[in-house]
């Protein structure tokens, strides 16, 4: 009996919102119990005291993303994920975030979850946080087996996108039928987005992109994988007039917090063309591998090209760079400028790149060069004599610029 007293949370309990009501029971304070994820497990009912941050927590089964983005500017979740102690937290009146105590729940080197007690009448004392922490330890089990379920459940999503992914799975009624046994709601038009690490993705990475994904909600994710350096995403492109918009803000958002909050540098987010047809996941899929290799074979030229449509003429690269080999083909003003170019140690060919790649903009082009616009127009001039080149006829122009590019593209 005595043992009971010292730690009340020692007796059994058959639900999450059965051991909530008991927290706030002993502590005298609303309380939440949260996964690793922020997404709400449990809460006390008998508790009419809250706050705005808990009762969309509550309405929404999870942590609003501007509450969980304020708890780690002001360092919160950063400490929680550091120590199994509770963790006082100041009001903040601009996210309707009352006084509280937090705890996380750990299983050996995991967090597991969070509870958190809210200090409306009372201020929790040294004897609370020793029951808090009795409680944290009593709860891990329940929430172990809930981890269990969902790596079972996790290992289907995997296998279904993956048949997706590699074209294996292409009916449109064997799709929606999967759909519906993994209880997701396919959008009426998707895209893919990929996220390019530099390194193969480590355990404790997925974690932390885990945890990214699942309290966004900027974007809605269907499903998603990790290949070797590689995180992949179907993502509905229907939430709003501008998806297209919409997925590359919520792409440049997780960069900037991968990197933010863990120290993750230098990752490459492509994504495809929005498509309504889910037997072409696999082709779509393709789009955003087709511009990771454009943009690793044109770093500069494409580093704000972020998605398929953008690739523009690099679209058909492959397509007719082929069609240059099989007819041995030679374009008769590069071939003049880059050989007077090689007898003058000049730079003609590189000059009319820059030039094409600013659209023909006289000082845009002379300022990448770092020469006078005067230089440059001289340099024109030369180009123009020298290659039989006429700037005013737009076919020569482009196709210029699609046979430099072909150079460059065949010899990496």
């Amino acid at each position: 009996m005595n043992s009971l007293l010292n730690d009340p949370f020692r007796a059994d309990f058959d639900s999450l919102d059965e051991f909530a009501d008991l927290i706030s029971q002993v502590l005298q304070c609303p309380i939440t119990i949260e996964d690793s994820n922020h997404r709400l497990l449990a809460y006390s009912t008998h508790d009419e005291r809250t706050d705005p941050a808990r009762i969309s927590t509550i309405i929404g089964r999870r942590v609003p993303e501007k509450v969980i983005n304020q708890l780690w500017k002001e360092g919160t979740i950063p400490a929680l994920l550091k120590t199994d102690q509770p963790i006082r937290v100041k009001s903040m009146d601009d996210i309707g975030l009352s006084d509280r105590v937090a705890i996380s729940i750990w299983k050996q080197e995991e967090v597991l979850g969070f509870i958190w007690a809210i200090e409306i009448d009372k201020t929790l004392n040294d004897k609370d946080f020793f029951l808090l922490k009795k409680a944290a330890d009593a709860v891990k089990n329940k929430l172990l087996q809930l981890q269990t379920r969902k790596n079972k459940k996790g290992e289907h999503f995997q296998e279904f996108f993956w048949r997706l992914l590699t074209g294996h799975l292409t009916i449109k009624e064997e799709i929606i039928h999967n759909f519906q046994t993994l209880k997701i709601t396919p959008s009426p038009s998707y895209a893919v987005l990929v996220f390019q690490f530099q390194h193969n993705i480590t355990r404790k990475e997925e974690q932390s992109i885990s945890y990214l994904l699942k309290t966004s909600q900027r974007l809605t994710i269907m499903l998603y994988t990790i290949d070797c350096n590689q995180l992949i995403l179907l993502v509905s492109a229907s939430k709003n007039e501008r998806p297209l918009e919409e997925i590359d803000q919520f792409a440049q958002s997780f960069v900037w917090k991968m990197n933010e909050r863990y120290n993750i540098q230098n990752i490459t987010p492509v994504f495809s063309s929005i498509n309504d047809d889910y037997g072409k996941i696999g082709k779509t899929y393709q789009e955003t591998l087709k511009v990771l290799s454009i943009k690793e074979k044109f770093p500069f030229e494409t580093k704000n090209i972020y998605h398929y449509q953008q690739l523009g003429i690099y679209q058909f690269f492959d397509v007719l760079l082929e069609k240059r080999k099989n007819e041995e083909y030679e374009n008769h003003s590069l071939k003049s400028l880059h050989k007077y170019d090689q007898k003058h140690n000049s730079n003609l060919v590189e000059t009319l790149e820059v030039f094409l790649n600013n659209d023909t903009n006289i000082a845009d082009a002379a300022k990448e060069l770092n020469v006078h616009a005067n230089t440059l127009n001289y340099r024109l001039k030369r180009i123009a004599e020298i290659g039989e080149v006429n700037f005013k006829d737009p076919n020569q122009k482009m196709l210029l610029f699609i046979d430099l590019k072909l150079e460059k593209y065949h010899r990496l």
